[in-house]
């Protein structure tokens, strides 16, 4: 029985350093966002995708307020990009086991009809258990209050 505790043990840190320590490749999560064009959010397995309404900023205006929002969020920083490319991508990990996962954030559109797509995503394993959807309604009801 004392035998297979600590197997247990080793095998949990082990996945434990797995998950904190793998490298992150920005190249791989940092890419343009693709499959939407209707305002709206679609749920995906081990994710989400989501269009905002054109709303009346410009589009770096638009990016900046979530960039705030989104720098305000526990566990998260930036990994690529930035307000004047016109996309950054941000890493969030989970509070326990530190599983990371990446939401890439484009500003689209023009002066006065501006939209942001984000698209939140997992790194390990096939369900996210609606975590990256939940948290892109956050952003953008936080985008529609604060802007």
């Amino acid at each position: 029985m004392l035998g297979f505790a600590i197997i247990l043990t080793v095998l949990l840190v082990a996945l434990q350093l797995l998950v904190r320590l793998a490298p992150v490749d920005p190249a791989r999560w940092h890419q343009p966002i693709a499959g939407l064009s209707a305002p709206g959010t679609q749920r995906l397995d081990g994710g989400a995708r989501h269009l905002t309404p054109p709303m009346d900023r410009t589009p770096d205006a638009l990016l900046a307020t979530l960039d705030r929002i989104a720098r305000d969020t526990p566990r998260t920083r930036v990994i690529a990009g930035s307000v004047a490319e016109g996309r950054i991508t941000y890493e969030t990990r989970s509070a326990f086991w530190g599983f990371p996962d990446y939401t890439t954030v484009e500003a689209r559109g023009d002066d006065g009809a501006a939209q942001l797509a984000l698209f939140a995503r997992l790194r390990f394993g096939k369900s996210d258990l609606g975590v990256n959807a939940a948290r892109i309604d956050r952003w953008t009801a936080a985008l529609g209050q604060g802007g």
